[in-house]
């Protein structure tokens, strides 16, 4: 498990666009390709072998986004 995060690590940090310091972390922009989205659900898994609490999906997008959003999921 420890090798697979490394490895997942290694390979999200190359393909790191930007980085954004937020006041209680960071948000990491990556490529919106499916390959990548597998790597940040695996790292994702894996870091909540520590806690199994809640997870939070923050959504965002440009202007119509909060609309559609909530019109997608009946909010």
């Amino acid at each position: 498990m420890r090798e697979r995060k490394a490895t997942v690590l290694a390979s999200l940090k190359r393909q790191t666009v930007e980085k954004r310091e937020l006041e209680n972390g960071y948000a990491i922009k990556f490529p919106g390709t499916d390959s990548v989205l597998d790597e940040l659900t695996e790292f994702i898994k894996t870091e909540r072998e520590c806690d199994k609490g809640e997870a939070w999906l923050e959504l965002t997008g440009p202007a119509g986004a909060k609309g559609f959003i909530a019109t997608e999921l009946g909010l």
